[in-house]
């Protein structure tokens, strides 16, 4: 492995404004990254992490990385379908999830792609939805454009449009319909492989990564405490088996014991409302700020 310069930090670039903009710094903060951002500001430096941070346009950032402008890039994977530039991915980050879809207008008979051979489609995903349809074996004439892509169908500029969406809304709210998914997309953390191979960089890459990966981990994750009768023990460890298991200490009281344990978030009421029937009391919620392995 490279040694590489004696500059070793590492640049990282992120989305200057959009959705993962404000996503991304919070996540950077949560793992302890000292830094201001100021929306008119191209660079900033950590104050207590060998890196810096680079604000630029979302479609630029995979080039970023890819040329070495950047060593690592935060981005949402629909960019890197879409570019297909040379970049390593390293983590999924958890947020910025979308879709790039196939849609058509409410009162279009089109059911299928194929129903689309011959048609019009919009599009910002230009390579993505070229793609897509040379897979499918349907030829339709791909129509670019930059913006507003769900008002082409109204302005009889296309019968169909390939577009990103989050939740559907801004397709419901222009009378559109999805008939197919393209992709699903989330935001990434992605590296240039040069800078894998420089040992400095690497060494603070894989630093970063740690903190992201247990940052990430423990949003999965609430830390519960209660007190619970000892006759009740064995069937609430089934109910909540934590990491590797619960941690049981026993109370002044023989009869009774306090159990710590990390549950799943998305099973939180279920769990607690079968812990309340166990006969746990005193349940005490945290949220968890880091799980390292």
């Amino acid at each position: 492995m490279d040694e590489g310069p004696a500059n070793s930090t590492v640049k990282l670039a992120l989305q200057r404004n959009g959705r993962l903009s404000e996503s991304s710094t919070q996540l950077l903060h949560s793992v302890g990254l000292q830094f201001d951002s100021y929306q008119q500001r191209l660079f900033a430096a950590c104050r207590n992490f060998d890196l810096e941070l680079l604000f630029v346009r979302d479609d630029d950032i995979p080039e970023y990385v890819a040329d070495g402008v950047a060593d690592l890039g935060i981005v949402g994977r629909n960019l890197l379908l879409e570019f297909e530039r040379p970049v390593t991915e390293l983590l999924p980050l958890g947020f910025g999830y979308c879709s790039l879809v196939v849609a058509v207008p409410n009162d279009s008979p089109a059911q299928t792609p194929q129903d689309l051979a011959g048609l019009k489609v919009a599009t910002s995903y230009q390579n993505s939805a070229r793609r897509y349809f040379e897979r499918a074996g349907v030829e339709v004439q791909i129509i670019p454009v930059s913006g507003s892509v769900e008002l082409t169908p109204t302005l009889g500029v296309a019968q169909a449009v390939v577009e990103l969406t989050a939740t559907g809304s801004t397709l419901r709210v222009n009378d559109l319909r999805q008939i197919d998914t393209v992709y699903r997309s989330e935001a990434v953390l992605v590296a240039n492989q040069q800078s894998l191979n420089d040992q400095r960089k690497a060494k603070t890459i894989e630093r970063l990564c740690t903190r992201i990966k247990a940052a990430i981990t423990a949003t999965a994750y609430k830390y519960i405490m209660m007190n619970a009768p000892r006759s009740a023990l064995e069937a609430i460890e089934r109910v909540t088996p934590g990491l590797k298991s619960p941690t049981v200490v026993q109370l002044a009281d023989p009869d009774w014991v306090a159990v710590h344990a990390a549950i799943h978030a998305d099973q939180f009421w279920d769990i607690i409302e079968r812990l309340r029937e166990l006969g746990a009391s005193e349940i005490l919620v945290t949220p968890i700020e880091s799980i390292i392995s």
